[in-house]
């Protein structure tokens, strides 16, 4: 988790060169691994629970029920499409931007090979809340990293800057079209996606200050996707 500190450390607004200079370096790319890794078996998590998956994912689900990849390479692909958009949206990857592409749906490929599912419904509700619970704290240390957004986080904030709406609005909008077409396509949408549509804000709010790494230099606040 790093040195425990007295005060709030505040997010940095850095470049992607500003970042790999900052302090810290080798702790960062640390905790960003083992944070977008969890990130990935979070989800597999959630699809194992077969209660419903988080909304980016309900369109994964449904897109590979039409061709012939898997799971974690959807997440891959439509990393990069989102990617795609940071052009004309001004948005600029830094280094977790392009791990998180990777290593997420590698993840999640990973995770499900090894990972069955339970008979039981109680257990898979306990796969399905572990799985948001995971997926909060993998995104406050991928993100309290300080090494960049990831490609749909930078989607979202990139629209935000250009339309000028607030970042609840622009998630929600985003959310609930991919959980739309992801429906359209044969996605596995339920409780699980409204549990993790209400709770994956707060709960990341709630874990990230414990896993901010301080860069040793004064910083601007910078606001959280929530």
């Amino acid at each position: 988790m790093g040195p425990r500190q007295s005060r709030r450390v505040p997010l940095s607004d850095l470049g992607p060169i500003e970042q790999l200079k900052a302090g810290r370096l080798p702790w960062r790319l640390a905790q960003l691994l083992v944070g977008l890794y969890l990130y990935g078996a979070s989800l597999a998590l959630m699809v194992r629970g077969r209660l419903g998956l988080a909304p980016w994912d309900v369109l994964h689900s449904g897109f590979i029920r039409h061709v012939p990849i898997t799971l974690g390479q959807a997440v891959i692909l439509f990393s990069f499409v989102a990617l795609a958009f940071w052009l004309p949206l001004g948005e600029v990857p830094g280094l977790a931007t392009i791990l998180n592409a990777l290593i997420v749906g590698s993840s999640a490929d990973l995770t499900l090979a090894i990972l069955g599912s339970p008979a039981s419904w109680i257990g898979r509700l306990g796969l399905m809340l572990g799985g948001v619970l995971l997926c909060a704290l993998a995104t406050a240390m991928y993100i309290g990293a300080q090494l960049g957004r990831g490609p749909r986080d930078g989607l979202m904030t990139g629209l935000v800057r250009r339309t000028g709406r607030s970042i609840r609005l622009v998630r929600t909008g985003l959310e609930v079209f991919v959980v739309l077409v992801g429906l359209l396509l044969g996605g596995k949408a339920g409780l699980g996606t409204v549990v993790f549509a209400l709770s994956i804000g707060p709960l990341t709010q709630l874990l990230l200050p414990r896993f901010v790494v301080d860069l040793g230099r004064p910083v601007p606040d910078h606001p959280v996707p929530s």
